[in-house]
C-alpha cells in the first residue's frame, strides 16, 4: 500500500488548495471573509459541526472530494493537531501523483478554495470537533467524490 509524508503545514505550500486561518496576533485585524468565495449567488450558507477521527482508525484513504462552487472553511473547536490531505486537480480527477499530506497545528483553521480535492477532516491523535462553512443548495453538485488508490499518510 502506497504511504504518504506528512509535512507541517505552511501558507505557501497550502496556497494552491486554500488558505490558512491563524490566531489574531498584534496588529490590525485580518479580514478573511472574501476566502468563503460562492459560486452561486443566492445558495445558503451552511454552517455544521463535524467530528473527527484520528487517522489511524479511518485510513487508509481511499477517496477525496471537492466543492465546485463554494470554498469550505472548517475552524478547530475542540482538536488537537489535525491532518489535511489534498491534491491538485488533473482533468476533473484529483492528481494522485501530487497527493500531500499536511500536519496543521491546534488552533489554525483552514479554507479550501473551490474546487480544491481534499480528504475528509482528520485528527492526528484524539477526536475532535470542528465548525464547517460552505455554500450549499441540496443539489449533486455540493460535494462531488472521486475514488483513489489506497494511500495511508505516515508521520
Amino acid at each position: 500500500m502506497r504511504t504518504l509524508p506528512i509535512e507541517p503545514i505552511t501558507a505557501e505550500a497550502f496556497a494552491p488548495y486554500g488558505t490558512l486561518l491563524v490566531g489574531p496576533a498584534a496588529g490590525p485585524r485580518q479580514d478573511r471573509a472574501a476566502d468563503l468565495e460562492n459560486g452561486r449567488p443566492g445558495v445558503a450558507l451552511n454552517l455544521a459541526l463535524i467530528r473527527s477521527e484520528p487517522f489511524a482508525g479511518t485510513m487508509p484513504l481511499r477517496r477525496l472530494e471537492r466543492h465546485p462552487h463554494s470554498a469550505q472553511a472548517f475552524l478547530p473547536l475542540a482538536v488537537g493537531e489535525y491532518l489535511v490531505v489534498v491534491a491538485p486537480d488533473a482533468a476533473g480527477r484529483p492528481d494522485e501523483a501530487a497527493l500531500r499530506a499536511f500536519r496543521v497545528p491546534a488552533g489554525t483553521g483552514i479554507v479550501y478554495r473551490s474546487g480544491a480535492w481534499h480528504a475528509h477532516m482528520t485528527t492526528i491523535t484524539s477526536p475532535g470537533t470542528f465548525a464547517m462553512l460552505v455554500h450549499e443548495d441540496g443539489g449533486p453538485e455540493d460535494c462531488v467524490f472521486a475514488p483513489i488508490a489506497p494511500v495511508t499518510p505516515e508521520a
